[in-house]
């Protein structure tokens, strides 16, 4: 016993700071990687490069020289492959790792900062999906955010114009040839019609929901768009966020939601509000 505690205290005594603090960001990092690969393909993947390794170390303990020799070389030509055959998920990866806090200052250290929607679009937008789902049209519109949906936007045809109930309506009437894609907001104005959506991954949703939601889902993955989804089927209004699918919404919580989705200042604003009440 006084052995195990003189060992500690020598321990102890031998580590500094900087490596307490060196282990204690690995740990962070580690645990956020593991934290946002969770429930998704790449998550297998680390499974099965953690039960390879426990066989590499094992057959380097028991001398299995030939195994260790196929294993090593083996790892170094599936790292090329993890890269190319999990690119989306690594996108994703790289996209949410901009999304988070650290991300959020780095724009405030740029000069970046968000501005928040015009509620009058906002308004518009609760308006159409409420008359679109008491006629149960169908409808997918994306509010884009900070990040750009080029790609998306390529699909679709450019119309750059104001929103408004009536629009948005008429783009997702019954047979009308934009009415099977996605709508794609920018700021105050519609700038995108009929546009295709990347579907979820996730193979754990409900068998009730549509094309529709799954795109919505899919797109809210892979950015931070905020995504309103009208269901044909029940005429029920349904919002996306982050991944997260909240169902059957009303008209009034609709746009709570909206409100608080679209209502982040940056630090920057609250920096600038406090020093104006000094």
């Amino acid at each position: 016993m006084d052995s195990a505690l003189l060992y500690l205290r020598s321990f102890f005594q031998v580590l500094k700071l900087t490596d307490i603090i060196d282990i204690f960001l690995i740990a962070l990092i580690v645990y956020q990687l593991l934290k946002i690969l969770k429930e998704t393909r790449a998550m297998q993947l680390v499974k099965g490069i953690f039960i390879l390794f426990l066989i590499l170390q094992v057959s380097s303990w028991a001398h299995l020289t030939t195994l260790n020799y196929l294993l090593r070389n083996a790892m170094q030509v599936g790292m090329f492959a993890i890269v190319v055959i999990f690119q989306p998920e690594l996108r994703s990866l790289l996209e949410k790792m901009g999304r988070s806090n650290v991300g959020k200052l780095i724009d405030v250290a740029t000069g970046k900062t968000t501005s928040d929607d015009d509620d009058y679009a906002v308004s518009e937008i609760v308006t159409a999906s409420a008359n679109m789902s008491s006629t149960k049209t169908g409808a997918l519109i994306v509010i884009e955010r900070e990040t750009k949906l080029g790609d998306v936007i390529r699909t679709g045809t450019l119309l750059d114009a104001e929103v408004s109930s009536a629009l948005l309506e008429n783009i997702f009437f019954p047979k009308t040839p934009l009415h099977d894609g996605a709508v794609i907001i920018r700021g105050d104005r519609i700038h995108t019609a009929g546009c295709f959506l990347p579907l979820t991954s996730n193979t754990n949703l409900s068998r009730d929901l549509g094309t529709r939601h799954r795109a919505a889902l899919g797109i809210s993955e892979a950015s931070d768009a905020i995504v309103v989804v009208v269901s044909e089927e029940t005429g029920k209004i349904s919002i996306a966020i982050n991944g997260s699918l909240t169902r059957n919404l009303t008209e009034a919580s609709l746009k709570t939601a909206l409100g608080k989705a679209l209502a982040k200042k940056t630090d920057r604003d609250r920096l600038k509000f406090w020093r104006s009440t000094k």
